[in-house]
């Protein structure tokens, strides 16, 4: 079974502001934000892009007087093309996803995108899970069972894909495949019809908060392959610790393959304009924090560490006004 979300607009809040936003258009298409308005491309409801993006709109309506939305997609590979054809201004996205855009290559074969960061967000963990009655324990224990490997398009495919063949997992042959978002997933476990699920998003995951509660929900651990990932992808592929008590009958730390978050604009926004989005994000993430504790990960410190894509020139000018 395939499962596609469908996007589906999030109004914001619209608030008139006085902060003029320069906006120039290049030939026949305007430049991003040219006529006031700014679309956010997220993700699905049971994940963190899409609360954390429809705090973003309410912020960037607030702070820049415009009208800002959030609207609901299949994440990263959605959100990149999306920004790239000019069907969202912002996006949120996986590293190595971007990566694999700007180099032009896996689903990007043959494209030309061209894209830029407004920073570093946060930690997307890659959380595979089961549930106790499976006996599942390990990726590799996935072999013949019924797989979720996240939504078409999205960067949890990309992640899933990976860490299966870095198991000697074959995707197409040795599981039984389906491709559901986060919130499709938990409901399949609860259902019993699939055995085991990916999921790549921030701490906590709001529909694996609700599957946790059951008391049956088991994270498997993928620390291990982190360095086949790395070696053969690039080093943004890192581990990080999924603390004790994250979820609801979590005992332990779970060791989990990493990848940043980056928001990302096409390269002719105006770079007034990614200075502003950039300014607005960073010296307001108590407002973003209140809707999803992501945000309290934002740091205009280590936002412009990424090595696999331009940091926008806007976006960097205020990094070095916050850091200087």
């Amino acid at each position: 079974m395939v499962v596609t979300t469908k996007r589906r607009s999030l109004a914001v809040v619209v608030a008139a502001g006085a902060l003029l936003l320069s906006a120039c258009g290049g030939g026949e298409t305007a430049a991003p934000g040219a006529d006031r308005s700014l679309s956010i491309a997220t993700g699905g409801t049971g994940g963190v892009y899409y609360p954390y993006g429809g705090a973003m709109g309410t912020l960037l309506s607030d702070k820049l007087g415009v009208t800002a939305t959030a609207q609901e997609t299949n994440a990263s590979v959605d959100n990149v093309l999306l920004v790239q054809d000019g069907g969202a201004d912002i996006a949120f996205a996986l590293g190595d996803t971007v990566a694999d855009a700007v180099a032009g290559k896996a689903q990007f074969e043959g494209r030309q995108v061209t894209l830029c960061t407004l920073g570093k967000l946060y930690n997307n963990f890659t959380q595979t899970i089961t549930t106790s009655g499976t006996g599942i324990r390990s990726i590799a224990d996935l072999r013949g069972k019924r797989v979720s490997v996240g939504s078409p398009g999205s960067g949890t495919e990309v992640i899933a894909l990976r860490l299966l063949e870095a198991a000697g997992i074959n995707p197409e042959s040795d599981i039984q495949r389906s491709q559901l978002g986060v919130g499709e997933t938990a409901q399949a476990l609860r259902d019993g019809t699939i055995d085991a699920g990916f999921w790549s998003g921030g701490l906590p995951t709001g529909a694996l908060v609700d599957l946790a509660t059951t008391g049956q929900m088991v994270l498997l651990p993928t620390g291990e392959y982190t360095q086949a990932l790395a070696s053969k992808f690039g080093p943004y592929y890192e581990t990080e610790d999924i603390p004790a008590n994250t979820y609801e009958g979590q005992a332990e730390a779970s060791p989990q393959v990493v990848v940043p978050n980056v928001l990302i604009v096409r390269s002719d926004m105006p770079q007034q304009l990614q200075q502003d989005i950039t300014r607005a994000v960073f010296e307001n993430k108590a407002q973003l924090a209140a809707v999803h504790p992501a945000a309290n990960d934002l740091d205009p410190a280590t936002a412009d560490d990424v090595g696999f894509v331009e940091v926008c020139p806007g976006a960097k000018a205020y990094f070095d006004q916050a850091t200087g």
